[in-house]
């Protein structure tokens, strides 16, 4: 039975799972070893290094992306392996993200990877008969599996069941029992009264004879007879269970050991499980991340500090082919994961629930404790304070985002903004080369409920803005006083930006207030909406190749280059750019395509991946068609259409409900019906090698509400 507070619980453990990557990141080997860790750092307490936005992690993709294998297959039956693999295939890029961390056939997800494409499908892609033992028992196996154990709350046996089958995509051995583990410990934390018990939990789902049991035992062993010196228990194992034993890039066994020694060592409490986690060294990040998404569940949201969650935001970013999917708003995500759970366990969900998660709109209720869905301030001077907040809420028992303002006068102001598009500038460094499509753009409409508690000063003003990415102008729009001591509701459209993207909606807070009555007060945000209609241009010209895509793009095969105002790819083979809202359904995109070589050249709409997508455009000399690719090409309509290399043709590609429409020049030269794919992006691509320019994209799109 799903228990009391699942959302709030879903939310601690993924919040809980981050905190530990972004702590363990950085002291990632080979170039921190345990003791370089010990030296430079001492006994860690905080991060330690200050993400300006934490890149893109390949321990959160997994838990991410690969629970989509419940929308795209298995919706309404049992889980398989090669459910799991076909979304491996869909998500993924091929030549950058989570599976190419160590390049080209080092990481077991890599071999698995390239097992998929070459048409060996799960389980024999995890094989250890095709990989060998070795590959097959690396740390991998236990890593992506944090989402199988929340869906099944107090059900640690089911949960180990759909772990292991979407791991043995790329693991076996081991590294299948790796898996098992990890996700029976996250289900049992729902019920368990100490870390004993749901240690215990875990290994009740492997078997006793197994290497996995035999280091898990050991440092229980170690734990009761030294119960307070964890860096004993960590020269345990790596005396006894180092990596010296194991070979390979990160083999499980070691890890497994630390997971082990910094749950019991950590005793129930957050913070010094995720630290000793890191203190150990070997693999940080993915340690410190199992164990994170453990005692997310079992300390809850009040058991993880401040200074620990606060950085984090309540967003990552992740690196799938879906630009669009890889901005994860936390409790957006918990919401959506726990209303598979109530799927999957054959439960109703509350109404609530339900009707408060929106595939394809922005819709932010600050319901669950503490949460910031993301929001900042550009002035914290003049802003010091952005909180949740429990004192003011829309709905009894919900709550809303606090910004205290601090003695505002003529001339200070203080962006309270929120944002839809990411630039490479936001990031640090470039792990994982994600890739992002606007979660707003110009058509749409922005709203909130604002609730103004001014202790003294002039009336605020409220002046909403978005800004251009492209030149960083933020767009100034009608000006409001909101009326202090009630609930304002505040709206307005998202303004054109001529081609460029828009990285900030919010509003410029000011007062007019003189220095001998200063403005002072706090301001609440109860809820936040970005919904309706888009309509917007992509001139290539206020464009940028920013980690290794042009934006706002996702490249899947193919070299992709800005020349000029235009986007040029040279293919060897079938080849895919993708944007756009992943659950866009109505949709009309616009492009003057010039094919410069091959025969093959198409938009793109509803494509739900690399794999699952509606192409159309030229295809073979002189001829059009209209194919449906789902995991193989089949043309639906094909006619004559005598099309020339080196001239610029406008194209226009309509999918409305079933039907579709393919205009070239404004003759419409296809028509076709198919429902497969309900939503989607857009793009373009082909099936054979070739080369093509593309200018002058223009979207417009109908509200996008589909669900998956």
């Amino acid at each position: 039975m799903i228990p009391n507070r699942y959302v709030e619980t879903v939310y601690a453990s993924f919040i809980g799972m981050n905190v530990g990557i972004r702590l363990g990141a950085p002291i990632e080997p080979v170039a921190w070893t345990y003791e370089r860790i010990r030296d430079v750092y001492g006994d860690i307490r905080d991060y330690v290094k200050p993400y300006r936005t934490f890149a893109a992690d390949d321990d959160a993709n997994g838990p991410v992306f690969f629970i989509r294998a419940l929308y795209d297959d298995a919706n309404g039956r049992e889980l398989t392996a090669e459910d799991v693999g076909r979304a491996w295939l869909n998500y993924a890029r091929e030549g950058v993200g989570m599976f190419w961390w160590g390049g080209d056939d080092i990481s077991t997800e890599h071999r698995a990877y390239v097992n998929l494409r070459n048409g060996i499908p799960a389980p024999a892609s995890g094989s250890i008969e095709t990989n060998g033992l070795e590959m097959a028992e690396q740390i991998g196996g236990q890593i992506f599996i944090d989402s199988w154990g929340l869906l099944f709350p107090g059900d640690p046996e089911k949960a180990a069941d759909w772990a292991e089958k979407a791991a043995s995509v790329s693991h076996d051995g081991n590294g299948l029992h790796g898996a098992r583990f990890m996700a029976a410990c996250i289900a049992a934390a729902f019920e368990a009264s100490s870390i004993e018990e749901i240690v215990s939990e875990g290994l009740r789902q492997i078997p006793d004879s197994s290497t996995y049991a035999a280091v898990v035992n050991a440092v229980r062993t170690f734990h009761r007879d030294h119960p307070d010196d964890w860096a004993a228990c960590r020269q345990l194992l790596e005396d006894e269970w180092g990596y010296d034993k194991y070979g390979g890039v990160c083999h499980i066994i070691p890890n497994a050991g630390v997971c082990a020694l910094a749950l019991l060592y950590g005793g129930g409490d957050f913070a010094r499980t995720v630290e000793i986690a890191s203190m150990c060294g070997w693999d940080t990040d993915c340690n410190a991340g199992n164990v994170g998404s453990i005692l997310g569940v079992f300390a809850g949201l009040k058991g993880i500090p401040a200074h620990y969650r606060a950085p984090i935001n309540d967003f990552i970013v992740a690196s799938s082919v879906s630009g669009y999917l890889n901005l994860v708003d936390f409790p957006t995500f918990a919401k959506e994961l726990a209303l598979l759970g109530y799927r999957v366990n054959g439960e109703e969900a509350p109404a609530g629930l339900a009707d408060s998660f929106k595939p394809g709109e922005v819709e932010f209720d600050f319901s669950l404790p503490g949460s910031t869905h993301g929001f900042r301030t550009s002035q914290p001077f003049k802003t010091p304070v952005v909180r949740h907040s429990a004192r003011r809420a829309l709905q009894p028992g919900g709550g809303s985002l606090e910004v205290v303002f601090d003695r505002l006068v003529a001339g200070d102001s203080s962006n309270i903004y929120w944002k839809p598009f990411y630039r490479r500038e936001e990031f640090n460094d470039e792990k994982y080369k994600p890739t992002f499509a606007p979660l707003a753009v110009s058509g749409q409409t922005v709203s909130a409920s604002v609730y103004v508690d001014q202790w003294e000063g002039e009336p605020i003003v409220l002046t909403p803005y978005a800004r251009n990415s492209a030149t960083k102008e933020e767009l100034l729009l009608e000006p409001c006083s909101p009326e202090n001591g009630e609930w304002n509701e505040l709206s307005f459209v998202l303004p054109d930006t001529d081609g460029a993207l828009i990285d900030e909606i919010g509003w410029k807070l000011e007062s007019p207030s003189p220095l001998t009555d200063r403005a002072i007060g706090s301001l609440y945000l109860g809820s936040f909406r970005v919904s309706g209609a888009a309509a917007y241009t992509i001139d290539f010209a206020k464009q940028a190749k920013e980690f290794g895509s042009v934006t706002p793009f996702a490249h899947h095969r193919g070299r992709w280059e800005l020349e000029g105002d235009a986007l040029a790819y040279r293919a060897e083979s079938d080849a895919l750019s993708l944007s756009g809202n992943y659950y866009e359904r109505d949709v009309a995109v616009e492009a003057f395509v010039r094919p410069l070589e091959g025969t093959s050249h198409l938009l793109a709409v509803r494509a739900q991946g690399v794999m699952r997508q509606y192409l159309a455009g030229f295809d073979g000399p002189g001829s059009v068609s209209f194919i449906k690719q789902d995991f193989g090409a089949t043309r639906l309509i094909t006619a004559a259409y005598a099309w020339e290399p080196g001239r610029e043709y406008r194209m226009r590609l309509i999918a409305e409900g079933d039907a579709f429409a393919l205009q070239i020049d404004g003759q419409t030269v296809l028509e076709c019906r198919d429902d497969s794919f309900g939503h989607g992006m857009f793009g373009f691509g082909c099936l054979e090698g070739g080369a093509s320019e593309i200018r002058h994209v223009a979207v417009r799109a109908g509200a996008a509400k589909g669900r998956p």
